[in-house]
């Protein structure tokens, strides 16, 4: 299974508007992965953003603690506050990593679940300014993705984002943390278990490393997904599945648990997660599937993969 890359030069500028669709139709068909170059994010806000978000992460627990919050909420999830492999209803242990989250805040969105105040630790100046940006431009970035998607099915160019008016997006800061700090993995952990993703598509902004990403193929097997440093990791979600009668592929992946090969290395991972409007009402293209909420699908997603009570 390949991860094929693609330049989006030639949709941007209008060249090659129609090979862009076709090579990335091609690729949520077989690997429901790819990279991208040529997406217009200046690499010097990637970079921003992720020192910013690290300087939280340094901070102390007792420091940290103040903006615990549960999956969905605006603010720091703790370690063992998530177990992603717990998605469709099976058991894993929690995932070997930590979560700075923010996302979409406009109450014209509706569901007071989905549309938040985003928080922003004082203790870290700047990073409203950074990640404020950063969002921006992913919400910019999701909506050219599913327009393409559009074109490759030869469909009207709004077919998705008529949906995504006031959509629910989800920017999470992942940090994993090195193996000196979290101690050697239990039976079947790893800083993220094997899931599928749930909404439209997701655009990963991501570090290489020994325990990093794997994308499992049609036929099975695991392998490591490729990594350029100047390119973002996009896949679709279970929604998008769904929505395209299985045409493209919500694919398995995982991130690996830290390697004793690799005793410090310390990653962080940005991952902007983009949904319907919280109301949409998603019908598979041929009828494969019943008519879904897109809010309804995500929370009980959301629901399953988190673990424990509302933080004190």
């Amino acid at each position: 299974m390949g991860v094929p890359l693609v330049d989006l030069t030639g949709w941007f500028d209008g060249t090659r508007r129609a090979e862009v669709a076709a090579r990335v139709d091609a690729a949520l068909r077989e690997s429901g992965f790819l990279l991208i170059t040529g997406h217009g994010v200046p690499d010097e806000l990637r970079h921003r953003t992720r020192e910013l978000t690290r300087r939280f992460f340094a901070l102390s627990t007792r420091d940290k603690r103040p903006y615990a919050v549960r999956t969905g909420g605006r603010g720091w999830m703790p370690p063992d506050a998530q177990a992603t492999g717990r998605a469709d209803g099976g058991t894993a242990p929690p995932d070997l990593k930590e979560t700075l989250g923010f996302g979409s805040d406009d109450p014209a969105g509706g569901d007071p679940f989905f549309f938040r105040p985003n928080v922003f630790p004082a203790e870290v100046p700047g990073l409203e300014v950074a990640v404020t940006e950063y969002v921006r431009c992913m919400r910019v970035l999701a909506d050219e993705l599913l327009t393409i998607f559009a074109v490759a099915l030869g469909a009207p160019q709004d077919l998705f984002t008529r949906y995504t008016r006031t959509p629910s997006f989800t920017l999470n800061v992942n940090h994993y943390p090195p193996l000196r700090q979290v101690g050697a993995a239990g039976p079947g952990q790893f800083r993220i278990g094997e899931h599928t993703d749930f909404g439209t598509v997701t655009i990963l902004d991501r570090q290489h490393g020994v325990g990093g990403l794997q994308v499992r193929s049609a036929a099975g097997v695991w392998q490591d997904a490729p990594f350029d440093p100047a390119a973002f990791t996009v896949n679709i979600g279970d929604l998008m599945a769904r929505w395209v009668s299985d045409r493209w592929r919500s694919t398995p992946h995982r991130v690996l648990p830290p390697d004793a090969s690799a005793p410090d290395e310390d990653l962080v991972s940005l991952i902007f997660f983009y949904n319907t409007d919280a109301d949409a009402r998603i019908v598979s293209l041929d009828g494969r599937y019943p008519e879904v909420g897109g809010g309804e699908y995500l929370r009980a997603k959301l629901d399953a993969i988190t673990i424990g009570q509302d933080p004190a």
